[in-house]
């Protein structure tokens, strides 16, 4: 029998512990993966299913859009009837709808078990991370244990590309969702023996009225945004965005006339809790705007192929990557609030960096400084995470840990929205004046909206020089990326200042974090 060792008064994980964190990161590797994996394999689906081109569009969106959707009600169901069991429940559900996605015989069919497989899928994040909580009661090896959950969340989307590839390469485009049944099923099997369960034993039934209005709160607002940033400004997506709002207005008057709500607004009473989740949103609203910035700038402004641009980025995801196992490190010496601020600090001077790099055009300063904001922002969202899910509730954890995972959903799509949209303002601007003399209305249309369609009409065009135009329209796009760090490099300075005053109120025992 394994002798329990203690530190504090709190008992140490032993092999069995490690071994449930093993597992948990697998199934969320799994969950992140299914995010990117279907990138490479559209045109042989387009082959295949010969979908329309909005069917095109959900085949893609919809997962996104139901582990949105789904987070905060997956998150408290756990609460209710048991963390492992709803993690479980969800593993099957997951692995059967890769089953269905992967035989899926019109596109019709490919959409709906897509959607299956994203309600599935948001109950592995809020669960796998409640979890940890209950596994891990040294704080010291549980923030350890969330920064190696928070690499698996992030090689999942890292690999999925890489993954989808390979098997493209060899097999039906089928395998990629098949791929994921051996570890859904091993997770199955592991699950009853290695992961504890916890559930609030005083709860109510879950309200069936609240989740319905809460998906009508997040959905919209991130199928709103997440166009906007993928095909520009349309009368629908505002609609949509404000129909969410509005859902989300009726969401929260029901909350507080609940004796047991979905959400505990109770929750965003904590200061503690409140600061981490706005910096856990702030801190992913800039780093995907920059980082999909980042892509575009160096296949369009530089010329490199998707395939170099990737290669390129390996020295940024490595830092990433390193970092998120290396994070418990700060954290630990550093307490959590220190992390946090000095994280922000770090960022701040990546994005600086950035911009710079992007106003000068150079695609090896931009590398450097991607490292830089990664240096920063790893420690910053894996110690607001634990903070966010620890400052709650033992019996809240897992309603806690999806208010997370929805305001990190929402913070990507935001950022990509709003500061792609001020990057298209700034290059429209910056167009608005420049001869396109020779060029068809269509093409010139096309040179005035965006750097891709410069880029793209530049090489349609007969002869090897290449037009004036063309530099002044990667110009264009630098400044608005350089702008857009600007202004992540003021805000994030301006979120640390006020972090740091209202972690100072709240008087926050560190040594209490999430001490389930």
């Amino acid at each position: 029998m394994q002798q329990e060792e203690t530190i504090g008064g709190e008992r140490l994980a032993g092999r069995r512990e490690w071994v449930g964190l093993f597992v948990l990161s697998i199934a969320c590797l799994i969950y992140s993966m299914d995010l990117s994996v279907l990138f490479l394999a559209m045109p042989a689906i387009v082959a295949d299913l010969d979908p329309s081109a909005s069917e095109l569009l959900w085949i893609n969106d919809v997962y996104g859009f139901m582990v949105a959707g789904f987070l905060m009600t997956m998150g408290t169901l756990g609460d209710r009837i048991g963390r492992r069991r709803v993690l479980l429940v969800g593993a099957f559900c997951f692995g059967l709808a890769s089953l269905l996605a992967a035989f899926s015989t019109t596109a019709e069919q490919l959409i709906a078990s897509r959607a299956l497989l994203g309600i599935a899928g948001a109950t592995v994040a809020p669960s796998t991370l409640s979890l940890i909580f209950n596994l891990f009661h040294d704080e010291a090896e549980r923030t350890r244990a969330i920064g190696i959950w928070g690499t698996a969340f992030a090689l999942g989307g890292l690999i999925g590309p890489l993954i989808g590839g390979v098997l493209l390469q060899y097999f039906h485009w089928g395998s990629v969702f098949l791929v994921n049944i051996p570890v859904m099923l091993a997770l199955l099997i592991a699950g009853p023996i290695l992961l504890p369960e916890h559930k609030n034993a005083g709860a109510s039934r879950l309200d069936l009225a609240s989740v319905g209005l809460s998906l009508a709160a997040v959905l919209p607002v991130i199928y709103g945004l997440k166009h906007m940033a993928a095909y520009g400004f349309q009368l629908d997506q505002p609609v949509a965005i404000m129909a969410g709002l509005l859902f989300g207005f009726l969401f929260v008057r029901r909350q507080k006339r609940l004796a047991d709500p979905l959400v505990d607004l109770r929750l965003f009473r904590i200061p503690a809790f409140n600061a981490s989740l706005a910096v856990n949103m702030a801190g992913i609203f800039f780093v995907f705007a920059v980082f999909l910035y980042q892509n575009l700038f160096l296949q369009l402004v530089t010329g490199l192929s998707p395939l170099e641009a990737a290669i390129w980025s390996i020295p940024s995801a490595t830092v990433f990557t390193v970092m998120s196992l290396q994070a418990y490190r700060f954290t630990n010496r550093l307490g959590p609030v220190r992390t946090v601020l000095f994280g922000l600090v770090v960022n701040a001077a990546g994005t600086a960096a950035m911009g710079i790099a992007a106003y000068q055009q150079s695609a090896v300063a931009v590398l450097a400084a991607s490292m830089v904001i990664a240096l920063g922002f790893v420690p910053v969202i894996l110690t607001t995470t634990g903070l966010i899910v620890g400052t709650a509730p033992p019996e809240r954890s897992g309603s806690a840990s999806a208010i997370s995972e929805t305001s990190a959903e929402l913070g990507g799509a935001l950022g990509i929205a709003l500061l792609g949209s001020l990057g298209a303002v700034i290059y429209r601007i910056a167009m608005s004046g420049i001869d396109l003399a020779g060029l068809t209305p269509p093409q010139a249309a096309a040179v005035s909206e965006t750097l891709a369609g410069a880029v793209e009409t530049a090489a349609s065009l007969n002869g090897g020089a290449v037009p004036a135009w063309l530099e002044v329209a990667r110009s264009a796009f630098s400044l608005g990326f350089a702008l857009s760090c600007v202004i992540a490099t003021l805000t994030l300075l301006a979120l640390a200042a006020i972090a740091r005053r209202i972690y100072a109120r709240a008087d926050l025992d560190e040594s209490a974090i999430g001490a389930h």
